[in-house]
């Protein structure tokens, strides 16, 4: 039970650290909760103009999450669950930033990649093919989530299943499911506007 907490409390302060925000600050773009959805994930960094800077949120942020799980496996597959969910919790609700954080996607990919990683890939493939088509981030991060439970529910109901010979357990099909669901209420105020039409497009071209 020790280490359980320990590897919580590790990815909580490990999720919690807020790169968007960190990275825009030292480029002298100001404070990224104070534009767009105000959220300081690698979208809303996006909406500061600088594609180089939300490329590197994204990639840090998906990193904590990878690296709060390799963390957590010093205690176990428990410790590795326990780390992954709260670095999760973190990215969401940070501490140090009054737990307003950031909508939890990139680093729950982080996490799916340290604890199901053939589920992190068709997730990620999932989000791209939408976020291509549609061109809505918070779209994708939907329909991602929504296949990401999809998947847990079909471990879930057959106890396991093995992916090019990496077994997903019962306990790692309902972390994956609790993740997608929280992905889901973070993005609650981008159904509404996806619904009224006013949502935010992204652009995937370079320049």
């Amino acid at each position: 039970m020790t280490g359980f907490i320990l590897a919580a409390i590790a990815g909580y302060l490990l999720g919690s650290i807020p790169f968007g925000l960190l990275l825009t600050r030292a480029a002298g773009l100001g404070d990224v909760r104070a534009i767009g959805s105000g959220s300081i994930g690698a979208t809303n960094v996006l909406r500061t103009g600088s594609k180089s800077l939300a490329a590197l949120t994204l990639l840090l942020d998906l990193a904590k999450g990878a690296a709060a799980v390799a963390i957590g496996w010093l205690w176990g597959e428990p410790g590795a669950l326990a780390a992954g969910g709260a670095a999760i919790l973190g990215h969401m609700f940070p501490v140090w930033l009054g737990f307003r954080g950031g909508k939890g996607v990139a680093t729950a990919l982080g996490v799916l990649i340290g604890i199901a990683w053939p589920v992190a890939l068709g997730v990620a493939l999932v989000w791209l093919l939408t976020a291509v088509i549609f061109h809505y981030s918070s779209l994708a991060a939907l329909v991602a989530a929504v296949a990401a439970a999809a998947l847990a529910g079909f471990v879930v109901t057959h106890e396991y299943i093995v992916f090019a010979g990496f077994i997903v357990d019962h306990d790692r099909a309902v972390l994956i499911a609790l993740i997608a669901v929280l992905v889901v209420i973070r993005h609650r105020d981008n159904i509404h506007r996806l619904l009224a039409g006013t949502e935010g497009r992204i652009s995937l071209h370079k320049g």
